[in-house]
């Protein structure tokens, strides 16, 4: 598992700008090239990876199929996510959310009272829609900078809410009665605050946790209720 995990980070790295040599890789993961040339081929199998003429090729969404299995493997979340393009950052983020069932959208831009907002990831399951803010710093960050990132997320969440339901804002989540938009904020490296003014702050290893402990805490965090005009309706023709 070690031997896959170590090669697998390796490919990572020696491709973050375009191909890289089969020797080149052998050299790098330390490990003999017959053992090396067995693992690429499963990963080229399984498609992973392309190989040709002693050079291996690995595209973006490959890449982060590659992370999300290194960090499987057992590798620390990041020294892999570290080989990643920022891009590649918020797809980990995505690929976790769809896991858990979620439906998911990237680099939501809409606008609200004449401002422009851009939401890195929303990841939609009922009754939630997360507003998530992807930050992929690799080293600590002083909590005035975070106070910062978390009052400029919830301001997003904000105008989202404030300008829902609109026909130019296509997400899963404005189709339903009623839901909560929940800001957020993913993190590479964990944080001193795990909350900072009821918003949580993700360390990406921690994903997985945070989702599935959610449902039990989502109306302690900070969030913003919406309810569509057709629930409004129906309310309001009750008898």
């Amino acid at each position: 598992m070690s031997i896959e995990r170590n090669l697998i980070i390796t490919v990572l790295r020696l491709t973050r700008n375009g191909l890289a040599s089969h020797e080149l890789i052998n050299k790098e993961a330390k490990i003999p090239s017959s053992l090396s040339q067995r693992l690429l081929d499963t990963l080229q199998n399984e498609g992973l990876v392309y190989v040709r003429k002693g050079r291996i090729e690995v595209d973006s969404f490959n890449r982060l199929k590659l992370a999300v299995r290194a960090i499987s493997l057992g590798a620390d979340p990041e020294h892999v996510s570290g080989f990643l393009q920022w891009k590649e950052f918020e797809g980990i983020a995505a690929a976790i959310l769809e896991r858990n069932d979620y439906t998911v959208g990237r680099n939501l831009r809409f606008k609200h009272a004449g401002q422009r907002y851009e939401i890195d990831v929303i990841a939609c399951k009922k009754p939630l829609a997360i507003c998530i803010d992807c930050k992929h710093w690799r080293h600590g960050i002083r909590p005035s900078a975070l106070r910062t990132i978390v009052k400029e997320q919830v301001e997003r969440a904000r105008a989202l809410a404030e300008c829902l339901p609109s026909p130019a804002i296509k997400i899963e989540c404005v189709s339903w009665d009623e839901f909560k938009i929940v800001p957020a904020v993913l993190s590479l490296v964990a944080v001193n605050a795990k909350f900072v003014e009821d918003v949580p702050v993700v360390p990406i290893l921690q994903l997985q946790d945070f989702l599935g402990q959610l449902s039990a805490y989502a109306d302690s965090l900070k969030h913003f209720s919406v309810v569509s005009h057709n629930f409004k309706n129906w309310l309001s023709r009750k008898p």
